[in-house]
């Protein structure tokens, strides 16, 4: 971690040696909806730290991280309108919009890091696509770990998740609610924790760094890991603040992504393990979940992925054709 961290700092005091010469000062606002501790967060304040330093002060990037700034679900419409210049968001959570932000959240098609990055690269162009349709301007994407069912009680089967009021974060979230028999609850990462204290929520699919950052021990008994997706979080600026920015600063700003999306990945891999600790040792029992939730689960996702790719037509189609390509 610490040569990560060292080695954005490197690079971003390289860069201002070769910065144009000082413009006036500028401050780039940006927005996040995870806690300050969560490894998108962090990663994102040194992104934000190295395009300051490389530009010698003259753009700094003020991350507000846990929705303080604008609430998760805000923060896409917030860049696309000029409110805030920049942001992340969790794009899945925008399917509705267009079918094609949900790629990364199709059930079990991609289900390890390596499937993740490859079905990325499937993914990509049509992503940053659709994003500049939408005067938004990719700046770098980073995964989540797999995503596993949080529960208060021990279930072993779909039939015991029937009337479960479960958290929903997206359209597959809330699908997956539905053909489960669970009740979908739409609710903020910010406000994950009150939600499971004051039994709004009783379960969640998610990956451990959400439920360790959010403490969910303190609410939830069990973790199963399922290994549904890996779901992305992108780092996006408006296309007309990226347009009228200096091409100096341009560059910074994109080697300081590309360190950003290197470290961004390697901690997810590493805080996969370190998280699922933390939640034993918060006193949850973690585990994989029973063959036959898996086999249920697993069929419960061939509709999904069916559904999805009826929804994305033949662009969505491409996308999981390329990436079974790779395989």
């Amino acid at each position: 971690m610490k040569t990560l961290k060292n080695l954005m700092a490197a690079t971003a005091l390289t860069a201002v040696s070769v910065a144009a010469a000082p413009l006036s000062a500028e401050t780039w606002d940006m927005p996040m909806a995870y806690s300050a501790s969560n490894f998108h967060s962090a990663t994102g304040a040194e992104f934000a730290k190295c395009v300051t330093t490389g530009t010698g002060g003259e753009l700094e990037i003020v991350t507000h991280p846990s929705g303080s700034l604008f609430k998760g679900a805000d923060i896409k419409r917030a860049i696309q309108t000029g409110q805030a210049p920049i942001g992340e968001r969790l794009l899945s959570g925008h399917q509705n919009e267009n079918a094609l932000f949900g790629f990364d959240s199709i059930p079990f098609l991609a289900t390890s890091f390596d499937d993740s990055a490859k079905l990325w690269k499937a993914a990509k162009p049509s992503i940053e696509k659709l994003l500049s349709e939408q005067n938004l301007t990719l700046l770098y994407a980073v995964p989540w770990p797999p995503q596993g069912l949080y529960f208060k009680n021990e279930v072993n089967s779909v039939a015991e998740m029937k009337g479960i009021k479960f958290r929903s974060y997206n359209n597959a979230t809330s699908r997956l609610a539905e053909l489960t028999g669970m009740l979908p609850v739409t609710i903020e990462a910010a406000e994950i924790s009150q939600a499971f204290a004051t039994g709004v929520a009783e379960s969640m699919v998610s990956s451990g760094s959400t439920g360790y950052d959010r403490k969910v021990w303190e609410s939830l008994d069990y973790f199963y890991e399922v290994d549904a997706w890996l779901p992305r979080n992108y780092v996006m600026v408006n296309s007309d603040v990226w347009s009228d920015t200096p091409d100096a600063h341009k560059n910074v700003i994109t080697g300081c992504a590309e360190l950003a999306e290197y470290a961004g990945n390697w901690r997810a891999k590493e805080y996969t393990g370190f998280t699922l600790q933390g939640l034993r040792d918060g006193g949850m029992t973690v585990g994989p979940a029973s063959d036959q939730m898996v086999s249920e689960l697993k069929e419960i996702g061939v509709t999904m992925t069916n559904e999805w790719l009826e929804a994305a037509g033949d662009e969505g189609k491409a996308i999981v054709d390329a990436f079974h390509a790779m395989q």
